[in-house]
């Protein structure tokens, strides 16, 4: 496993393939008020490529073109939030999306248990660690320690997408699937236009 940290931006001519794992470590929750810091990503092959932003011009136009092409699917645990950063800070639209906590809740329905850490546990048998969890990734020097939590954040999500696949083609919620994640962009939207918890399509 390599984790290779990018000041700023991706580097030029870095590619994905059709797929890529996301994750973004912020100040915290709000993203009206908690910059994002990092940017986390992988294609799936075992390496993490982390993307420490300059929180000054947020000018990573490489990153941004790879969140915005539609021909790469970016694969998001808790999408909603990740994807509102995207919005708020690098002021692209991130599409198309995956989220595995929709897909565990739409499959899982067996548990309540539907952070990265259980569904980590239970579908690819990896026991993940939170320490790092809530730490300062705003520092202008991330620790050994913070880099190795980011990275793992990513690592996993395409072979737990795997098993969500399968799982939602047995329960005959794949197209459900697709269009709550199709409707994501316009969530992080709703969230950050002052609607977060109100439900719009409530009476």
């Amino acid at each position: 496993m390599a984790i290779t940290l990018h000041k700023g931006d991706l580097p030029d001519g870095l590619s994905f393939g059709a797929s890529v794992a996301v994750d973004t470590e912020t100040m915290g929750l709000n993203p009206h008020r908690d910059p994002l810091c990092l940017v986390q990503l992988s294609a799936g092959d075992g390496d993490a490529h982390l993307v420490q932003l300059d929180r000054d011009t947020y000018d990573a136009p490489n990153l941004r073109r790879l969140m915005g092409n539609p021909a790469v699917e970016k694969i998001f645990h808790f999408a909603r939030f990740d994807v509102a950063q995207m919005q708020r800070y690098l002021n692209v639209v991130t599409t198309p999306v995956y989220c595995t906590k929709i897909a565990s809740k739409l499959v899982r329905t067996y548990t309540d248990r539907h952070g990265l850490k259980d569904l980590a546990r239970e579908t690819v048998g990896v026991d993940m660690s939170k320490a790092q969890q809530s730490s300062d990734w705003g520092a202008a020097t991330l620790t050994e320690a913070q880099l190795a939590y980011a990275a793992s954040d990513v690592l996993y999500l395409h072979a737990i997408k795997a098993v969500l696949d399968e799982m939602l083609v047995r329960e005959n919620r794949t197209e459900l699937a697709k269009a709550c994640f199709a409707f994501l962009p316009v969530r992080a939207a709703l969230d950050l236009a002052g609607w977060p918890e109100e439900d719009i399509f409530s009476h």
